[in-house]
């Protein structure tokens, strides 16, 4: 179940409110305790977890073909039944602060928020999706109730499944389980409308420096997003990419680089993170601005592109292999797209990919002055 019900979606006083949600609903319903709903597809073999974005909350169920229907009985149970019992919620409360401290001791997911937060600075898109310290112990019983009541309808929500299953059974069994409000739901997007640019350091006793740089680009919708995955693939998309190869181990710089992306409604995020020592802290930062500017100047070659694709189309092809995988493309391909293109589309999409699209999107997304450090 996938909820039109992200981060995005909150304000500056209710930071963190959708990913609060998605803890409580874990927490007991009219029929089950947080135990039984932990048991219910453990004790079979499978399991049940959730997860909160920019864009979206999901919920999921994985579990042999043959407990679908208690997969979706549980999936039902809590998305639709959960009590938000005011002592669990306090303790959740405990919990969620726990895992913003947790946050904090990971300097590789510090520095990658903090991009996010001051790249999107103004608009939703840059708000903390575990939200604040003060946001999570300002968050009432009241407000889970009415951002639940609001988002959580037919029109906001879509289902998605995949593996061992038949799509007429699957039909019936989510119109028994799945008794949604038929409302349809309307929160408008905020777009950005700027974005942030510059440096912004945190200084820390670590040994360490953990760097990252952003830069605004495509949106999910946007047709030249497989241009940009291939961008993506070249910069930092594996021990072959230029990033790689060229400052790990031509240069011994960083212990860690990679590049990536993120695809929202109706913008995205080309980043690249670097692991380093202080003593190489301005050598990495000058070296990873030197394979943008070759790249923007075109020093791209057939056989790079050729390889980036077909390391595109096995991944492609790969993640077919998970059904998890699968479930998650159908989703986002009818949330996003409105549509499902066939994995032959998409294959031809790639390998119509040129260098002159590479370039184009390298010289408009790689723009020294819109990047952010």
């Amino acid at each position: 179940m996938w909820i039109k019900a992200g981060s995005r979606f909150e304000n500056d006083e209710d930071k963190g409110l959708a990913h609060f949600l998605e803890h409580m609903l874990f927490k007991g319903t009219e029929k089950r305790s947080s135990l039984e709903i932990a048991r219910s597809l453990e004790s079979v073999g499978g399991n049940l977890n959730a997860f909160t974005s920019k864009d979206l909350t999901c919920f999921y169920a994985e579990a042999l073909g043959e407990h679908l229907e208690r997969a979706l009985d549980v999936l039902s149970d809590i998305l639709l039944h959960s009590m938000f019992d005011a002592t669990e919620m306090e303790k959740e409360r405990r919990v969620i602060m726990d895992e913003m401290q947790s946050t904090l001791d990971i300097p590789e997911d510090l520095v990658q928020e903090k991009l996010s937060e001051k790249l999107f600075a103004n608009s939703p898109l840059g708000l903390p999706i575990l939200g604040t310290y003060q946001s999570v112990r300002e968050i009432t019983r009241e407000k889970l109730l009415e951002f639940h009541k609001k988002r959580y309808v037919a029109g906001n929500c879509v289902i998605a499944a995949a593996g061992a299953l038949q799509h007429q059974r699957l039909i019936k069994l989510v119109q028994k389980y799945f008794k949604l409000p038929a409302e349809e739901a309307d929160f408008p997007l905020q777009t950005p409308q700027s974005y942030g640019s510059g440096l912004f350091r945190i200084e820390d006793s670590i040994n360490q420096a953990h760097i990252c740089v952003g830069f605004p680009a495509l949106s999910f919708q946007d047709e030249r997003r497989y241009a940009l995955l291939a961008l993506n693939t070249l910069l930092g998309g594996g021990m072959s990419s230029r990033l790689f190869q060229n400052i790990r181990e031509k240069f011994g710089v960083a212990y860690s680089i990679y590049s990536f992306l993120d695809f929202y409604y109706d913008t995205g995020l080309l980043g690249v993170y670097l692991g380093t020592d202080m003593e190489n802290y301005q050598r990495a930062i000058k070296l990873v601005e030197e394979e943008f500017e070759k790249v923007r100047n075109l020093s791209l070659s057939y056989e790079e592109l050729e390889d980036a694709k077909a390391q595109l189309r096995g991944g492609l092809i790969l993640s077919l292999e998970h059904s998890v995988r699968r479930m998650t493309r159908l989703a986002k391909s009818e949330i996003y797209l409105g549509e499902y293109p066939e994995l032959d589309e998409v294959i031809r999409k790639i390998e119509n990919i040129t260098l002159r699209d590479v370039a184009e999107l390298a010289n408009s997304i790689l723009n020294p002055n819109r990047a952010m450090w």
